[in-house]
C-alpha cells in the first residue's frame, strides 16, 4: 500500500508542478519578434522573473521580463517600473493567439533601450 500512496503523492506532484513549469523558458512563445507599447498598470518584480502589467490602448496584456541579476544587469532598476510609465518591451508573444501575454528582451523606458538577453537577435 505505501507503494501506491508513493505513486499518487508523486503524480500530484507532478501535475501540480506542471502549470509552473510552462512559462519558464521559450517553448510557450511564438518564434516571431513581438512589440509591444502602452503604459505599465502593475509591476511584480522579483524571481523567478518580473512580470509587469500594461495597457496597450485598453487591452490588458502580461508582460515577463527578467529575473531581478537579469534586470540590474541591463541597467534597469525596481523603481522604473513605476505604474502610469510608459514602456517599450520587444520580444515574443504567447503563441496562443488568444493570450495576451509576452517575453521581454529588450526594454525600452523613456527612449533608452535595455537589452535582457544581449545575445539574443
Amino acid at each position: 500500500m505505501q507503494i501506491t500512496r508513493r505513486g499518487i503523492l508523486a503524480l500530484v506532484a507532478a501535475l501540480a508542478a506542471t502549470p509552473v513549469a510552462a512559462h519558464h523558458g521559450w517553448r510557450w512563445t511564438n518564434t516571431g519578434e513581438f512589440e509591444l507599447t502602452g503604459l505599465i498598470t502593475k509591476a511584480k518584480l522579483g524571481n523567478p522573473h518580473g512580470v509587469l502589467t500594461i495597457d496597450a490602448d485598453g487591452e490588458i496584456w502580461t508582460a515577463e521580463i527578467g529575473q531581478p541579476w537579469r534586470n540590474e544587469r541591463a541597467g534597469l532598476s525596481d523603481d522604473m517600473f513605476e505604474p502610469g510609465t510608459e514602456i517599450t518591451l520587444l520580444g515574443h508573444r504567447s503563441a496562443d493567439q488568444d493570450e495576451l501575454v509576452m517575453k521581454a528582451e529588450r526594454v525600452i523606458i523613456a527612449g533608452k533601450r535595455y537589452d535582457l538577453y544581449p545575445d539574443r537577435s
